[in-house]
């Protein structure tokens, strides 16, 4: 298995990419014939119109099908904490994701909406009254192929008067929340758009759950960059011809946007979770040094495995839990060292293994998965477990069924368990509709876990990243924005979009 680093792709110097292909073009022939007919100023790619025919095109037609985009959430397998102390971590996409539904409006309309119902937040700019002049300074103006490290300071303060009116009357936590969510949108629109740009609704679903170490807020960054790239038509995909220099350059800039997106979000983001939602999978990733960018090595051959994913429902704080960490190296700062070194090994010796010849088989999972306990054990030797970790650890150890490890910075939050092949579940087996199928060990622990106030979460672990499903159909159904938004749940959402009846429809970047 070859890794790919990240560090080294420029995107591309003009309007054709590297491999000397139009990066302007379409997504889809579909789009190519929908744009033909279009009628005049439209963006382009660097934001600026372009004049086109008309071919009498009724003002209250659509200008474009609508169409989704995915992208997966991510949880750290090895390194958490030694990772902030200069070691290395492996992350890795799992399969719960967000789901975007762009909805391009009539040329009438002028507006821009944001409609993310899981959070609660529906707001409504007009598109000549945003700050453009001030984005498109020629010092300030952005192309789409940018390295963007930083926000600029001068360009969010231009904004504020547009965030200051997203959700003023609402409790101030939630306020907070949801201002933050439409900044790193309208930062994006505003850099990667122009007044011109087309007025469209953004409804957003996730089934990823929010602020437990998942990554949701990198995932949806990831949607929403890469629905503003394709609609200004900075990326030419994903099809099946694409060569893989390409799509690896359309996935670092996606990647790059999403940071941003993240930067709006987070201030000080380590990019690594926009990085495995963008390129799925799993990524090895190093900081050494926090004044330079870490080194991200993407593990495309990373098997996609079998995982329970197990909330334990105890509120936890990061901050809280890296700063008693910090605290304990200050005063031991030996017996910390071997620590992280330990863990390091972990993470090193897991590379290893899922760098290898067949990493999927049962004595490299089973390797796998011992690591994950060592792992566990190192953590909570830094003292970064909690009662309903170790009680969650040992009720999958009781039933045989895996290895688990707590995931991100521990204190609660989420803990990971590999399931042993040999007792996977196949689809619906965990949610008891194969009481007699033989998983027996896995339906006793659902119900331990249920009885105990656990939230469980079926899901794989290492696959696709960023996808899409041009147009919006499904089963020859086309996925309307009321339809999207009243399904019930992540599983609504999963039944009605995840593709998993007809899996020819969703579209990914694969290099």
């Amino acid at each position: 298995m070859n890794g790919v680093k990240t560090n080294g792709v420029n995107g591309v110097n003009g309007s054709r990419n590297r491999n000397g292909s139009d990066a302007q073009r379409p997504l889809l022939k579909d789009q190519k014939i929908q744009t033909s007919s279009q009628a005049s100023a439209s963006p382009t790619a660097n934001g600026h119109s372009a004049t086109r025919p008309t071919h009498g095109r009724k003002e209250s037609n659509p200008l474009a099908p609508p169409f989704i985009v995915s992208a997966p959430g991510k949880t750290i397998v090895y390194g958490e904490h030694a990772v902030v102390h200069g070691k290395a971590a492996i992350a890795a996409a799992i399969s719960l994701r967000s789901y975007l539904l762009c909805t391009t409006l009539s040329k009438s309309k002028r507006t821009v909406t944001l409609r993310f119902s899981d959070i609660g937040l529906e707001h409504v700019w007009n598109i000549p009254d945003l700050p453009w002049a001030a984005f498109q300074r020629p010092n300030k103006r952005k192309r789409y192929y940018d390295l963007i490290t930083s926000l600029d300071e001068e360009l969010v303060e231009a904004m504020q008067p547009h965030i200051a009116t997203v959700s003023p009357d609402t409790k101030a936590e939630k306020r907070k929340q949801h201002q933050a969510a439409a900044s790193a949108f309208l930062y994006l629109f505003l850099s990667l758009g122009s007044e011109h740009s087309q007025a469209c609704i953004y409804a957003l679903r996730s089934a990823i759950p929010v602020g437990v170490g998942l990554g949701s807020s990198a995932s949806v960054s990831v949607c929403i960059s890469t629905a503003l790239l394709l609609q200004c038509r900075a990326l030419s995909g994903p099809h099946p011809d694409q060569q893989s220099r390409e799509t690896e350059e359309q996935l670092e800039r996606i990647n790059r946007w999403a940071f941003v997106g993240e930067l709006c979000i987070h201030g000080n983001p380590s990019g690594v979770d926009n990085t495995v939602a963008t390129n799925g999978h799993a990524v090895l990733f190093q900081r050494r040094d926090y004044s330079r960018p870490p080194a991200v090595s993407i593990l495309r051959d990373f098997p996609e495995l079998p995982l329970l994913l197990v909330d334990t429902c105890q509120a936890k704080s990061t901050a809280a839990e890296v700063a008693k960490v910090g605290q304990l190296k200050a005063t031991h700062p030996a017996v910390t060292g071997h620590i992280f070194d330990a863990i390091d090994s972990i993470t090193r010796s897991a590379h290893e293994v899922v760098t290898g010849d067949d990493p999927g088989s049962l004595e490299n999972i089973t390797h796998l998965g011992e690591l994950m306990t060592v792992n566990h054990a190192l953590l909570s030797s830094l003292g970064v477990s909690h009662p309903r970790l170790e009680r969650l650890r040992h009720l999958v150890d009781e039933s045989g069924v895996g290895w688990t490890k707590l995931t991100g910075a521990g204190g609660g939050g989420c803990a990971i368990t590999l399931l042993r092949p040999d007792l996977a579940p196949a689809a619906g087996q965990l949610n008891g509709e194969a009481a007699h199928s033989g998983a027996s060990p896995l339906l006793d622990l659902q119900r331990q876990l249920e009885e105990e106030g656990f939230t469980k979460y079926e899901t794989t672990l290492g696959g696709d990243g960023v996808g899409v499903l041009y147009p919006a159909i499904i089963n020859d159904e086309e996925i309307e924005q009321d339809m999207f938004l009243a399904a019930e749940g992540r599983e609504g959402v999963e039944e009605l979009v995840g593709g998993k009846y007809d899996r020819e429809a969703w579209k990914y970047w694969r290099p």
